[in-house]
């Protein structure tokens, strides 16, 4: 999509159930293999009672909107501010959104507000850039 066919208030979104092996995948192509997201047993006796999904997994399904939907093909990140609200546990189904919110013409970027939400609690809250070619 070109910078002149983006418009404010414009929304795509992207939903994902989040299973077992999500999480097993992202903390192998991340590293993070911390004990709260791989081992039920160390989960069950920490403040989530069970294990919960990486932050940043459920934060990845903003970059399949921006590469793929809004504002698509070629879009490259120029940054991205996230403040983490709710756990995301195995089973929960996240839905990620992306709205425009400001729109910069001359400089080809976008600024967007980005949240994913389990049910009607907001897990994750943030503000997205996008460069647009």
């Amino acid at each position: 999509m070109k910078i002149n066919e983006i418009k404010i208030g414009m929304r795509e979104s992207y939903s994902q159930t989040i299973t077992d092996s999500d999480i097993k995948a992202f903390a192998g192509i991340s590293g993070d293999r911390n004990p709260l997201h791989v081992d039920e047993k160390y989960a069950k006796d920490s403040r989530y009672k069970n294990r919960i999904a990486h932050g940043l997994l459920s934060a990845s399904f903003f970059s399949a909107i921006f590469g793929t939907k809004l504002p698509g093909e070629g879009c490259v990140y120029a940054s991205q501010d996230l403040v983490f609200k709710y756990p995301v546990y195995l089973g929960d189904t996240v839905v990620a959104e992306v709205e425009v919110i400001e729109i910069d013409e001359k400089a080809k970027k976008v600024k967007f507000r980005t949240t994913c939400r389990v049910e009607n609690r907001i897990a994750t809250d943030g503000y997205a850039v996008i460069f647009v070619p």
